[in-house]
């Protein structure tokens, strides 16, 4: 229901300016029942799929240094990671839409979505812990076949003829030392390609705190709003109730006067027809 503003010198009963009231609502925020139950299920899927990931990272970062870890298997930790990275860039927006939408539904649907914000929230935090304990352990451990590489090299220069090592040993040490630098950068590079991939966990936390944010301001907008209507609605009824006690006792006085006036009038009356007999 619209209100009237206030002009002139006209007395306005609980009139409110309309321009009071900010327009906090958003393009696009209808409520839409099967758009809720979608996010929701795609969020939940997600969340899931982070989980399924988290694990995959622990049990790889148990194989590490061990004579289950080979390039494939970090090769494999790489993949997961960039697949769930973007599942959890997606998920983040998925939730902004989320709290658009459920504005306008019941506290439960409210309660339903805080509730799935948070456990994404710890998720994502447990994944990217994760992440950074298995980029730790891999600038740490070589590759089982590195490691035996390296174990060969020494045997064979043992092997070797006594005079042959004395005349090779700067040349031999040269080449060991080149050999180590290579496998070295090339570990480097990989847990580079790791560390990469590692999320900003601080970044995504901050996304979803704005988002909170925002939708809190402009519930805090409308309920500021809601407030002056009510404020105005008050001081109209205040001020009907006393025009209304006031045309009360005028009518009052007016009904009063008018019997006086009946009582006079019949009074004379009386006598002027005493006088006529």
């Amino acid at each position: 229901m619209a209100f009237p503003s206030q002009s002139g010198q006209m007395r306005n009963y609980g009139a409110t300016d309309e321009n009071r009231i900010p327009n906090v609502e958003v393009v696009g925020t209808q409520f839409s029942p099967t758009e809720l139950y979608s996010l929701c299920e795609n969020i939940t899927t997600n969340v899931y799929t982070i989980n399924s990931s988290f694990k995959q990272l622990d049990e790889a970062l148990k194989a590490f240094g061990t004579s289950r870890d080979n390039q494939g298997l970090r090769d494999k930790v790489h993949v997961t990671q960039l697949s769930t990275n973007q599942i959890i860039s997606q998920t983040t927006k998925d939730l902004q839409r989320l709290t658009v939408v459920v504005r306008k539904g019941d506290r439960q649907q409210k309660l339903q979505v805080e509730k799935l914000t948070n456990r994404f929230k710890e998720e994502v935090k447990s994944y990217s812990l994760k992440q950074k304990q298995v980029a730790d352990k891999m600038k740490h451990c070589l590759l089982p076949s590195e490691v035996a590489t390296l174990e060969e090299g020494g045997d064979d220069w043992m092997k070797s003829d006594e005079n042959y090592r004395q005349l090779a040993k700067q040349k031999q040490k040269q080449q060991e030392l080149e050999f180590e630098q290579g496998m070295l950068i090339e570990q480097a590079q990989r847990v580079k390609q790791i560390e990469e991939d590692v999320l900003d966990v601080n970044e995504i936390m901050r996304e979803l705190s704005a988002m909170v944010f925002q939708q809190t301001e402009s519930i805090n907008l409308i309920e500021n709003a809601v407030d002056d209507v009510h404020s105005s609605v008050d001081q109209g009824r205040q001020e009907l109730e006393k025009a209304a006690a006031y045309q009360a006792r005028r009518r009052t006085k007016t009904v009063c006067m008018l019997s006086i006036v009946i009582v006079i009038v019949l009074i004379v009356g009386f006598f002027i027809f005493l006088g006529n007999r």
